[in-house]
């Protein structure tokens, strides 16, 4: 079963601003210190653009996983959207949506997934990891939003 969830942050930044950030690999491994984050192949640095991908290291849980994600749709700077390609997740896919405002931006996270586990998965997406990846994705969108 595929759960989706959508989190909208608010910034003074343009609109271009925040869309590079929401893609600079450097930035997203200062937000998920806390993780251990690791860009450990493919684009490691930088931004990251379309067609090209990351391989992510990062203990969560107390578990050590490996995610790969590579960018399948690019629209600068109104969108983009990156996907897993390998990982822990049967499915996995991230939209990020960009508007300007008559104060700066919204960055618009939406996030789809679906666990690895059966039945049991189900229960373990809606009640922990929906609300575990969510509360990951606010506190990214605030890091990106506030840092000049």
């Amino acid at each position: 079963m595929t759960v989706s969830f959508e989190c909208r942050t608010a910034s003074a930044l343009p609109v271009e601003q925040l869309f590079d950030r929401a893609r600079s690999i450097d930035l997203h491994l200062d937000s998920q210190k806390q993780a251990g984050e690791r860009a450990v192949k493919g684009i490691t640095s930088g931004l990251i653009g379309e067609g090209e991908e990351v391989t992510w290291r990062a203990t969560h849980f107390g578990i050590p996983l490996m995610m790969t994600s590579r960018i399948t749709a690019f629209d600068y700077p109104r969108s983009f959207t990156d996907e897993q390609v390998a990982g822990p997740f049967k499915a996995f896919r991230h939209l990020h949506d960009f508007a300007p405002t008559a104060t700066g931006s919204v960055m618009i996270d939406r996030v789809e997934f679906t666990a690895p586990l059966g039945v049991l998965g189900r229960a373990v997406e809606r009640l922990f990891l929906a609300r575990y990846l969510e509360r990951l994705i606010i506190r990214r969108g605030q890091f990106l939003s506030t840092r000049g």
